[in-house]
């Protein structure tokens, strides 16, 4: 029987699972702590890193995705490896893992959103958010997502940023997005878009919002948009005005809106209205296509908690849409072998220690970061304090842990091999890193793309 670690007399392994933000932070704190010397494997399915940061960041905001600069730092220390184009679940199996590595960390976000639950929403036309981010950002599972912009509205569900970054995309005119990394084909789909009218629709109030006043203030300096909101559903009943009274971003957010209430409409091509206090209850189409969405107006009634929820009325109207994003929430889906917490779509854990959910017991070397963690809140900068405290208890841990069998590292690349997986690793990824910006800089852009998987494996010589 294998003895636990102890006093490490080669370095501890860690696979990471998922090369996002999350990942990479843990990967940094592994990295720069002095007590336990760590050697890091961290796995993509994707042949590209970086995550949401490559694949859920807005294309025009160029400065967020300023933060690979570090993970390129933390990617260049000697003790790090990157094998991307290679799937957990399907190419490496947990039980090879716990063979190769004494410690495995999940970092795999929360892929899936959250569906509406009404009429309807399975049309030609009702897309999630975050399918519409990843086709606007190049995602390869995404490039032949069928969107349409034949038809003069869009309504758009959900007042959290993402909903303002897919409001902003739809917004904006190609001039101001053509010198971003936005992928070439939806630049063009969006070229010849006739959406007119924008719709974000909030299920409560404007003190509930989730968007923060950088994005909403955004919005008000388009170049060929207006903002319409009407200023009686800025008015807030009283336990909404005590909620914000202390939130001084709220109040922010508040203002902003105030502010747009009272503009003149300016005679721009496009509009974005917002509503509050309704909710879709469902969608309309013809011949499987969306052409309508039905909504119902709402009322706020605190609960015996003091939280205050939307309870529909009765009072319904029809927008007439060709298109509807939900940008209702995230969840993570179930990992092979890995537990799984369905209600939270997270992975069940304890402060980063993954638990047994059918015994509340810790899973010995299993661990988990980011919003398959805690779900899906904060920003990317959140993840970093996240990771630190998972990564704390990993070399807490360690002392306790049973070795993996075979921990040699040039084990991994032979069972790679010897499955014919071609694999990306770092190196490789500057290769392809280095055309995609020379690409960008000859069309005025950060960078050109790749979006098909099979090209980049053939530039690479895989």
């Amino acid at each position: 029987m294998s003895q636990p670690l102890g006093i490490l007399e080669r370095p501890l392994r860690v696979a990471i699972i998922g090369a996002g933000p999350s990942g990479f932070y843990a990967a940094g704190a592994l990295l720069q702590q002095k007590d336990v010397v760590v050697a890091i494997d961290l796995f993509d399915r994707l042949p590209t890193p970086y995550g949401l940061v490559r694949y859920g960041v807005a294309p025009d905001h160029q400065k967020i995705k300023a933060v690979t600069k570090l993970y390129e730092r933390i990617a260049s220390q000697p003790r790090f490896r990157f094998f991307g184009n290679i799937q957990f679940g399907r190419d490496l199996t947990l039980a090879d893992l716990h063979c190769h590595y004494d410690q495995i960390l999940y970092a795999v976000g929360t892929e899936a959103d959250r569906h509406l639950n009404i009429p309807g929403e399975s049309l030609c036309g009702s897309l999630s958010a975050t399918e519409f981010v990843a086709w606007y950002n190049g995602h390869p599972d995404f490039v032949d997502l069928r969107v349409d912009l034949s038809r003069e509205t869009a309504v758009v569900v959900g007042v959290g940023n993402v909903a303002m970054d897919v409001t902003r995309i739809l917004a904006k005119s190609v001039d101001e997005l053509k010198g971003t990394d936005i992928a070439d084909y939806a630049l063009d789909q969006l070229a010849t878009s006739q959406v007119r009218n924008i719709y974000v629709l909030a299920r409560r109030g404007p003190a509930q919002v989730k968007f923060t006043p950088a994005e909403i203030k955004e919005l008000g300096e388009l170049a060929e948009a207006d903002i319409v909101v009407d200023p009686s559903e800025l008015e807030l009943d009283p336990v909404s005005a005590a909620e914000i009274a202390n939130d001084s971003e709220a109040r922010k957010n508040i203002e902003h809106l105030q502010a747009y209430a009272a503009r003149s409409l300016t005679g721009k091509p496009r509009r974005i209205h917002f509503r509050f206090l309704v909710s879709p209850v469902e969608i309309l189409g013809t011949d499987g296509r969306v052409t309508a969405v039905r909504i119902e107006k709402n009322r706020l009634l605190a609960d015996a908690a003091g939280t205050l929820n939307a309870q529909g009325t009765g009072q319904f109207e029809t927008l007439p849409a060709g298109l509807l994003l939900r940008s209702v929430g995230y969840k993570g889906t179930p990992l092979t072998d890995v537990p799984y917490e369905p209600r939270t779509g997270t992975i069940p854990n304890e402060q980063g220690r993954v638990k047994d959910p059918a015994t509340a017991a810790v899973v010995p070397g299993e661990y988990v970061v980011g919003w398959a963690k805690r779900g899906p809140q904060g920003v990317i900068g959140t993840n970093r304090p996240d990771a630190a405290e998972t990564v704390k208890l990993m070399l807490e841990d360690v002392p306790v842990l049973t070795p993996a069998p075979e921990p040699d590292p040039a084990a991994i690349d032979r069972l790679l091999a010897a499955r014919n997986l071609p694999f990306v690793t770092i190196e490789d990824w500057r290769t392809i890193d280095k055309i995609e910006v020379t690409k960008g800089n000859a069309q005025g852009k950060p960078r050109v793309k790749f979006t098909n998987v099979q090209e980049i494996l053939d530039v690479l010589g895989k």
